[in-house]
């Protein structure tokens, strides 16, 4: 080895640090710097923690290099000098932390005039959040004592690192109590409020980007650590505003008061679409209070915010942003759907959704959710949706949300087969009311758990209800408890959306005629339509549904009311063009032989050892066993191949153990025609011959061996072995 003769060079940096007069330039222009500084080599640590040293790296990384310089060049040191910041060494962190005059020259980034150059806003923002990770303590507070922090940061908001920035402030900020501060301090200045401004049609598309997406990131990062954290911990204020309805509201008013654009739309509908996301239950059937209890509240809230602007979201169907005819592989499009079109179709999907989902939380829910039906029943949105499922052929992304739609609709549960839920108290306390002004649903849960019921106290500054699937008796509470809140019989027994979507919209004869046409189509030889996959799910949720579905009883009186000849198409076509349909999408998408008549189910790796024989009884066993030598290799085909270390071993003496095995595989085949177990027992006879010891020739002796049809000529041992090999795979 080359470092036995000590062959190896020594480092060239380790001749620049001998140097009295060496720059850091100079130590920049090695390969090795940055090696030797995650090495923590010390003698350059000592020399990068130098005052002067230092702040010329900080200046690399937050002044804009010279314009005159070659662009494979004119970062270069820049880039080094951030990765030597960020290099996670203690002595840097130590340095550049604690000291304000360095914080200082990198704070000093902010207050460039906008646009910032985005490749140095991302050197900062490594930088300070690598800072923010180590040095916790000292850089909050530093940029605490700052005046116009936030403001600087959203003045620059357009580039993506400053939402960096903001999320690692939100995130990676420890211990609790220190990040509980954080998150007041954070709401203290507005944060929440100043972010749903800038998503307005007066503000350019990147800024309402970006600003979109921090707020995004914020809803799911916030509820996914309040998931995390201890019970007793504090909720989380940031969280809390941008939950509440008169921030939704506000978000709302920016996208529709005054003149819309389609950013505004669509970056406000991906926040009213994160805010609609339904939460996962908790482990071993445990509905956890943030999953059912506190943020079904919280849709509550954003269903009454939003119900007044459905009209304006169903105009956007009717008179989208104006497009520019689009050039698609099947020709020109001239009016395309648009990105507007499409977010509006997301979140009618995730408002029905949402509405079946959120009952026995909050006493105005149920009334909200009836609101909203019956304001998508009035508008005829639904009935919309489904023109422009049928008008645009090739949108797969949209006929997904449609399709969505009408499983939500089909799929609302009845009174009497929702679960039974009990209230259990979490000692896990609210933040209280006066501060989180816009929590309106606060004001929701007060109605629902009144004081006087309470003999400890306000339930709001106490306790948090939490709602589980347990026995009654141990959801036994002292004092009188709350009553739990009823669904209208007019939505739990009858849904007026279901009725809506059969006969206003007139679902079951829109699936029969695009159905035909699209037959009709295929058989002039035309292409089949691009919804054609959608409609089939569709058509079979329904009659899944109207089967054992939560309003079967209202479904089956809608189909049986339909016209005489309709209801004699629907059958029909239930009966056998989907039938038909549903039987060729579970066939295997793996070759099969078309001779043979071999019916394949779908199944998971995990049942290959319990799968059955797949040969029929009425094959010849010569075309079975012809068709098994041609069959593909198994998963575990490389395991099986071959043979044991104990088998074959240099001297020979036991290859022939794996041959006189053959003798004892049991390969019977249940029929009862002797002249085809004549055939196979023949078969293999003649493929299969034992060594004798006895004969004096030489095994590995090539010769030409004649098979029955389907064969082909082998090596003795060759055909031998493959052949072993197959049986030992198939038995």
């Amino acid at each position: 080895m080359f470092w036995k003769f000590d062959l190896h060079t020594s480092s060239q940096l380790e001749a620049l640090l001998e140097k009295d007069d060496v720059t850091l330039t100079e130590l920049m222009e090695e390969e090795d710097v940055l090696q030797e500084c995650k090495a923590q080599n010390r003698r350059l640590l000592v020399f990068l923690s130098q005052d002067t040293c230092m702040q010329e790296l900080l200046h690399l990384i937050t002044t804009e290099p010279p314009a005159g310089l070659e662009e494979t060049k004119r970062f270069k040191h820049p880039n080094i000098a951030c990765e030597l910041l960020t290099s996670d060494v203690g002595v840097i962190n130590d340095k550049l932390g604690g000291e304000k005059p360095l914080l200082d020259i990198l704070y000093s980034f902010l207050e460039q005039p906008p646009p910032l150059n985005p490749l140095l806003a991302s050197f900062f923002s490594k930088t300070i959040g690598n800072l923010i990770t180590r040095k916790t303590e000292q850089v909050i507070s530093f940029l605490r004592g700052k005046e116009g922090f936030l403001g600087l940061v959203l003045k620059h908001i357009n580039t993506s690192a400053m939402m960096d920035l903001l999320l690692r402030l939100i995130s990676c900020v420890d211990p609790a109590p220190l990040r509980q501060d954080t998150l007041n301090w954070l709401n203290e200045e507005r944060l929440a409020q100043r972010l749903i401004e800038l998503i307005h049609p007066g503000k350019d598309k990147e800024r309402q980007s970006n600003a979109s997406q921090t707020v995004c990131d914020i809803i799911r990062l916030s509820r996914d650590q309040a998931n995390q954290l201890q019970e007793n911990s504090e909720a989380d204020p940031l969280l809390a505003v941008l939950e509440s309805q008169e921030c939704v509201s506000q978000l709302l008013d920016n996208m529709f008061v005054g003149e819309s654009t389609e950013s505004c739309i669509v970056y406000g509908t991906q926040v009213l679409l994160t805010l609609l996301e339904i939460r996962r239950p908790g482990v071993e059937g445990v509905l956890d209070v943030c999953v059912l209890g506190y943020e079904r509240c919280v849709v509550s809230s954003i269903l009454q915010a939003v119900q007044p602007h459905l009209k304006h979201y169903h105009q956007l169907l009717l008179d989208p942003p104006r497009r520019t005819p689009m050039l698609t592989s099947l020709g020109v499009l001239e009016v395309p759907l648009g990105n507007c079109r499409l977010h509006v179709a997301r979140l009618m999907a995730s408002l029905l959704q949402t509405t079946n989902t959120s009952y026995y939380t909050c006493f105005d829910d149920t009334i909200y959710n009836n609101t909203v039906t019956l304001e998508l029943c009035r508008l005829q949105t639904i009935n919309l949706l489904l023109d422009l499922f049928f008008k645009y052929t090739w949108n797969n992304f949209l006929h997904f949300q449609v399709e969505l739609c009408v499983a939500a609709i089909l799929s609302h549960s009845a009174q009497e087969e929702r679960p039974q839920v009990g209230l259990v108290i979490q000692e896990r306390p609210l933040v209280p009311l006066e501060d989180i002004p816009q929590a309106s649903f606060v004001a929701q849960e007060k109605s629902m758990f009144p004081q006087e019921e309470n003999p400890q106290g306000s339930l709001l500054t106490q306790e948090k209800p939490r709602l589980q699937q347990e026995p009654q008796e141990k959801q036994a509470l002292p004092g009188p408890k709350p009553p739990l809140p009823s669904v209208p019989p007019d939505i739990s027994t009858h849904n007026p959306l279901v009725t809506h979507l059969f006969q206003d919209c007139r679902l079951v004869q829109r699936i029969l005629e695009a159905w035909e046409e699209n037959d009709k189509t295929q058989a002039e030889g035309g292409m089949r339509r691009g919804y054609m996959g959608h409609l089939t799910r569709i058509a079979n949720t329904v009659v899944c549904n109207m089967e054992k579905g939560p309003v079967r009883t209202q479904i089956s009186n809608l189909i049986t009311e339909l016209p005489k000849d309709c209801r004699g198409r629907w059958e029909s076509f239930v009966d056998q063009a989907l039938t038909e349909t549903n039987r060729k999408n579970t066939v295997d998408l793996v070759h099969i032989p078309a001779h043979t008549n071999v019916s394949h189910n779908l199944r998971s790796s995990s049942e290959d050892d319990d799968r059955q024989s797949p040969f029929p009884k009425e094959l010849s066993l010569q075309q079975t066993f012809s068709d098994y030598q041609i069959q593909q290799m198994t998963a575990n085909f490389v395991d099986q191949f071959g043979f044991n270390d104990d088998e074959f071993s240099e001297n020979g003496d036991n290859i022939s153990a794996t041959f006189d095995r053959i003798k004892e595989i049991n390969f019977n085949v249940d029929t009862e025609d002797t002249a085809k177990t004549a055939a196979f027992e023949a078969c293999t006879k003649e493929k299969i011959q034992l060594f004798d010891d006895s004969e004096e020739e030489d095994i590995w002796e090539e010769r030409e061996i004649n098979y029955t049809t389907h064969t082909k000529s082998r090596t003795r041992f060759g055909g031998h072995r493959r052949l072993l090999d197959r049986l030992r795979v198939m038995g």
